[in-house]
């Protein structure tokens, strides 16, 4: 498969930055996740917590001890990238830090497959960013990374990650009882995914021809 244009390949599937337009003429860059990014990140997390709260992972009792500093976390995500298991990404709107895109759950073998999750800065929503950082990505999983298979997940009241799926035309092909630990309980979500075959005209094309 060979995408055109949406994708500056990078060698290998990470770090690797992927860049396009928005609809409103601003510019979209996905790229590694880094310690530079810290105070941004901070401050859009801080700008943004009442609204990203109700969707942020947490960690049920007797769970491992997340990171509790943005440095730590930066390590243990790309120690995890450097083993191929996840690509920690960031998000940009006009040259500035407005969230964050992550390959989780990275399967090799007989099923090439992962799970993407992602979150947007209150400021930046309502721009179309993230349906085209999500599709940037599964391009870029798609032919960089070679997976086959990538799931969203996502909670049956959160309406917004709702929208991204449908504007990309990913069906739906389940349905999870408390399948994550989600703002302090285990959370039902519906289960979306898409494979190569289905879009092979790239996933960032598609989107693009259906808002024309």
């Amino acid at each position: 498969m060979a995408l055109q244009g949406a994708v500056r390949r990078a060698g290998r599937a990470w770090p690797a930055t992927l860049r396009t337009r928005l609809a409103d003429g601003g510019e979209l860059k996905v790229r590694a996740l880094s310690r530079r990014d810290s105070r941004a990140w901070h401050e859009s997390r801080r700008r943004s917590a009442a609204w990203l709260h109700p969707w942020d992972a947490t960690v049920p009792p007797g769970g491992d001890a997340r990171p509790t500093t943005f440095p730590a976390l930066v390590r243990r995500l790309h120690r995890a990238a450097r083993a191929g298991a996840t690509y920690p990404f960031a998000i940009e709107v006009d040259g500035r830090f407005a969230g964050q895109i992550t390959v989780n759950n990275i399967v090799r073998g007989s099923a090439q497959f992962a799970s993407i999750g992602y979150w947007i800065d209150r400021d930046q929503a309502g721009r179309g960013a993230v349906p085209r950082a999500v599709a940037l990505v599964i391009d870029h999983c798609f032919e960089a990374a070679g997976l086959h298979r990538i799931e969203i997940c996502i909670r049956p009241e959160n309406s917004n990650s709702l929208r991204v799926v449908e504007k990309l035309g990913i069906r739906e092909i389940g349905y999870a009882p408390r399948f994550l630990h989600i703002d302090g309980a285990w959370r039902d979500h519906r289960i979306y995914a898409v494979t190569v075959e289905e879009c092979p005209e790239g996933m960032l094309r598609r989107l693009e021809a259906s808002e024309h």
